[in-house]
């Protein structure tokens, strides 16, 4: 454990920003559940407003660095791609 204040205070610093990483990650894999869900059921409606949630989403994690930039931009590609072939 750390004993300088200073490492005290990065400590408890880090364990929030982990906590508020851990919801948001969550979250975004939720949201690409949700497309995919739409897309095996075929529901084009629901499945086209999931993928903006799940853009969203992503292009956050990708800006914050929860995931790579380009990581999230292949994500988002690859529901979109899937999103149009139900059409």
């Amino acid at each position: 454990m750390a004993n300088h204040v200073s490492a005290l205070k990065r400590a408890r610093q880090d364990e929030k920003k982990r906590m508020q990483n851990r919801t948001q990650k969550s979250a975004m894999r939720t949201s690409i559940k949700k497309v995919l869900a739409a897309v095996e059921a075929g529901d084009k409606d629901a499945a086209a407003a999931a993928l903006a949630k799940a853009t969203s989403l992503l292009d956050r994690a990708g800006r914050k660095r929860l995931i790579h930039p380009r990581q999230a931009s292949r994500r988002v590609s690859r529901l979109n791609a899937k999103v149009k072939a139900i059409s």
